[in-house]
């Protein structure tokens, strides 16, 4: 029972000790806890929920001084045919995501001018499940959206790293 018990604290230290952390936790610094997002989808809305919420941060309703401000602009979301098959309809697709983006400190000053931020996935369409298709393309697509999320908050931690020093 002694040796169990000791096993099970080893491993446990020695995986925490490695830096991992559950998937979904993110470590999100002090001056990224209030996060007033400007535009944006319902879907991109979401995912950056998701990926500050855990992090014991919020989405104040207003900017704030000691806050940051994330303002999205021209957010676009297609697909393309990529390849088709004998009867003409789509084997393959290309999704793209296409996103411009600005932070701003609280203060409203310019921490990080306007930035383009594209993210593309393909995927093979099997027409004869169509519905688990639509399924994985919406899959896809929110992973595209949680993709985003991630990259604006870290070259928004960048910047305010920067801007500490």
């Amino acid at each position: 029972m002694f040796a169990k018990s000791l096993l099970i604290l080893c491993s446990a230290l020695l995986v925490t000790a490695c830096g991992f952390h559950p998937r979904g936790e993110y470590a999100v610094p002090s001056s990224l806890k209030n996060v007033y997002l400007e535009g944006g989808s319902y879907n991109l809305r979401d995912q950056f929920a998701k990926v500050i919420r855990p992090a014991a941060g919020h989405f104040p309703t207003q900017a704030i001084p000691d806050g940051v401000t994330i303002k999205l602009f021209s957010e676009q979301s297609n697909s393309r045919v990529l390849s088709l098959n004998d009867r003409g309809r789509s084997n393959e697709l290309e999704l793209y995501y296409h996103l411009e983006y600005e932070i701003h400190s609280g203060r409203n000053e310019v921490l990080l001018p306007r930035q383009a931020l594209e993210i593309k996935r393909e995927y093979f369409n099997n027409q004869s499940d169509i519905l688990a298709k639509d399924y994985e393309q919406t899959m896809i697509r929110n992973e595209m959206y949680e993709q985003a999320a991630h990259t604006i908050i870290n070259r928004a931690r960048v910047v305010l790293n920067a801007n500490d020093k």
